[in-house]
């Protein structure tokens, strides 16, 4: 209940202030009032129609509690008392108070001004003499990380030099970045002091994402010309479609500047329009993009509002705004038209620029909310997907999208071998990675690695011809000599830190394993896994690990043993079809099409197999991902978005707020998708050999996965008596639901294969 009520949306905001027409928690609403001066009582302001309706928005209200003085007198006398707590006491008039509001809203005064005027107000009515202390700190809230717990407050006198960056359309201070949680205290006293400059704190990556942002999408890439256009130059040539020309611009415009990415200028709309870089044609539409930027307008309060609040308030069409949301957080963090800078997530949330719901439609993204267009595929992608694609302009660094003609091979690297680049880390790559944890994706698109030399590795990797570890030692090999490090490359394949627990005992497991080391791998669902980390998911004991290292066992033999091979590989998923008046196998998407199954009873045997570990062509006997599968019609492509998803709970799923890949349980329990169709999945996997630990790709013992958080006892008791609403599968023949193992169990093996089959009476 404490969470529904901290963060409350339009469902659980149970009250309405009748003259913005906005659902509010009553505590909002309370602090709309005016206080009656006779009897002290809170009243509901009504305004006419055409009258001024004076309140403070919920950004200028963090920003007043967030500002604290200890010197203020009177009944504060002594105590840390806020800006707010001030502006709304006794000893200042409704009059006084809406007058300077409207001149900080207006710019007119800083917020120091605006303490000092409070204070000069309330010194003659109190007793104290003391001179005012401003001190400047975090929102109320407690910041708080996985190991320290800690409140930021820092004291500004009148005689600090103001440091001043650039913001995005103006100048941000280094205490707007310190309230922002851009930089911490530290930085900030090292800069107020003069040990760090402006210049050296600005090109900080962890600062620079937020002041500037990280590059859009800036033009195009002409395949066969090797050209570089801009985006409207490409639709001139009739490159791009109108519609994929203004989606493009839009979001040039939304995440900061239209780009003229042939003179390398980053331009307002009014400037690109002057300049010739996009026609006077999309002037209105990129002037309305660009105030994702620069501020939406409230029409109710006239305050400036960001772009999540305009969609909030039905300012903009939801699609449109969903699309230009997303390519901020791609591009950088979600962008404060207040302050100028993007911000990390979790300020902008309590900002009121981000919420939960949001979060979610853009974490599990489907047609609906892909708004970008990848010309040479004709796919609906994520701005972030699509940017992935593009190749990087050598001199000026800027993102290109590639446009290839008919005939010519577009290279892109599919989201299953993504993840695997992004879960395969090293601690020892040298240059700006040094002393860090950096994943092999990141090493890649480096300014280390050259475009043909990327494409080059990739393809290699994907025929087979070289295992990851191999790649990662390529790319530590190409990069050493670019750095100062003399370091030796360590491999770290995404260990958890988690100790390992069983039931009777409590033990951490750790193993050393040198450069002279042989690691032994086997072969896991997408990747390989070592031998080391069998023994981590008490898939082996000891004595076998020992006797594995001491080459006693091979890798073939451990592998072929049942207790291995089912977290390994797991058991069969149901593969096809097996049609009894024909004696005729079919896969279970042909069955479809005869119509011998539904579409849904399709969809989930689909998402099933998908969820497992692999599309399967019972005919041919082959197990596919589902970009295989699609690509040579084992299943259609209408199909596709839907198996895409399903495979994430294989691949794993994105965390939203750590970027950290999680598992379907994780995912489930953070709301990413759907509680019916996630158990329905998870209940598949246990079914068909045990959870899927996405990180390590392979299957875990229950007890494991307890320990590594991907199941618990709540959803263990809701598969273990399954009743209707969890019974997620279907039997065509009978008409009933069933859980995944009883439909498993119905089914025949095929002699040949030994798939399982569902098994059809006409």
């Amino acid at each position: 209940m404490n969470q529904i009520l901290s963060d409350p949306d339009d469902d659980t905001k149970g009250f309405f202030d009748p003259n913005t027409q906005e659902n509010l928690t009553y505590l909002q609403l309370v602090e709309r009032c005016v206080t009656d001066p006779i009897t002290g009582l809170s009243l509901l302001v009504i305004v006419k129609k055409g009258e001024l309706y004076f309140f403070v928005d919920e950004a200028t209200k963090l920003i007043f509690k967030s500002t604290t003085t200890t010197k203020a007198g009177g009944k504060y006398q002594r105590t840390t008392v806020s800006l707010w707590d001030l502006l709304y006491s006794k000893y200042i008039t409704e009059e006084k108070r809406r007058e300077l509001v409207q001149q900080y809203k207006s710019g007119s005064i800083t917020i120091e001004h605006f303490l000092k005027i409070i204070l000069t107000i309330i010194e003659p009515q109190t007793t104290t003499t003391s001179s005012s202390s401003i001190v400047m700190c975090q929102p109320p809230e407690r910041q708080v990380d996985s190991s320290t717990q800690s409140t930021i407050t820092t004291t500004v006198t009148e005689t600090t030099e103001v440091q001043h960056f650039h913001g995005i359309r103006k100048d941000v201070t280094a205490i707007e970045l310190l309230k922002s949680q851009i930089i911490n205290e530290d930085l900030y006293n090292s800069l107020t002091a003069g040990n760090v400059t402006v210049t050296e704190v600005s090109e900080m990556d962890s600062v620079r994402r937020y002041l500037e942002g990280t590059n859009s999408i800036a033009g195009v890439y002409l395949q066969s010309t090797k050209e570089t256009l801009s985006i409207s130059e490409a639709k001139r040539k009739g490159l791009l479609t109108p519609g994929t020309t203004l989606v493009l611009l839009e979001a040039q415009a939304a995440t900061g500047f239209v780009i003229d990415p042939v003179k390398n200028k980053k331009l307002s709309v009014e400037e690109a329009v002057s300049q010739r870089v996009v026609g006077s044609e999309w002037k209105n539409k990129l002037l309305s993009a660009e105030r994702a930027v620069t501020g939406y307008k409230d029409p109710y309060t006239g305050e400036t509002i960001s772009l999540f609040q305009a969609l909030k308030k039905d300012l903009i069409v939801k699609d449109h705004g969903i699309r230009l949301l997303e390519a901020q957080i791609a591009t950088g963090g979600i962008i404060d038209p207040v302050h100028s800078h993007r911000v990390p997530v979790q300020v902008a949330y309590t900002r009121g620029y981000f919420d939960e719901e949001m979060n979610q439609i853009l974490s599990d993204p489907d047609d609906d909310t892909k708004g970008f267009f990848d010309p040479n595929t004709q796919e609906n992608l994520t701005y972030l997907q699509l940017v992935e694609r593009c190749v990087t302009d050598p001199i000026t660094g800027l993102s290109l999208l590639v446009i290839v003609k008919k005939g010519e091979l577009y290279f892109f690297v599919d989201e299953a071998t993504k993840l695997i680049f992004k879960s395969t880390t090293t601690t020892k790559a040298g240059g700006k990675y040094q002393r860090t944890t950096v994943s092999l994706w990141d090493l890649l698109y480096s300014k280390y690695i050259t475009e043909e030399k990327r494409r080059e590795l990739v393809q290699q990797y994907k025929s087979g011809s070289i295992t990851i570890e191999h790649f990662l030692k390529i790319i530590l090999t190409i990069i050493e000599p670019q750095t100062t490090t003399t370091s030796s490359s360590s491999i770290v394949m995404c260990q958890p830190p988690e100790r390992q627990v069983d039931s009777s005992t409590q033990s951490t497991i750790t193993t050393t394993v040198t450069e002279t080391t042989e690691v032994h791998h086997f072969h896991g669902i997408r990747k390989d896994v070592t031998a080391i980390e069998l023994l981590k998911s008490q898939i082996i004991n000891e004595d076998l690990y020992n006797n594995l290292t001491a080459g006693n066992v091979t890798v073939t033999e451990v592998s072929e043993m049942d207790s291995v091979r089912r977290y390994l590989e797991g058991t069969n998923s149901i593969a096809g079809v097996y049609l009894q008046s024909t004696k005729e196998t079919l896969s279970i998407y042909e069955a479809k099409s005869k119509g011998l199954l539904t579409p849904g009873t399709t969809l989930v045997l689909l998402e099933a197999q998908a969820a497992t570990g692999f599309v399967i062509d019972p005919v041919k006997n082959k197990k596919l991902s589902v970009e295989e599968a699609v690509s040579q019609r084992v299943v259609g492509s209408e199909w596709k978005n839907k198996l895409l998803s399903a495979e994430r709970a294989v691949t794993g799923y994105k965390d939203p707020y750590t970027g950290e890949t999680i598992s379907l349980f994780q995912a489930l329990k953070k709301d990413l998708i759907v509680k019916d169709h996630g158990i329905r999945l998870l209940e598949a996997q246990i079914a068909t050999g045990g959870i899927i630990d996405p990180v390590h790709s392979h299957r875990v013992p229950v007890q494991v996965a307890y320990t590594r958080g991907y199941f618990d006892e709540e959803m263990n008791q809701i598969l273990s008596d399954p009743d209707d609403d969890t019974k997620g599968f279907f039997d065509p023949n009978t008409q009933e639901n069933l859980t995944y193992l009883q439909l498993l169990e119905r089914c025949v093996t095929d002699p040949i294969t030994g798939l399982s089959l569902l098994s059809l009476r006409k």
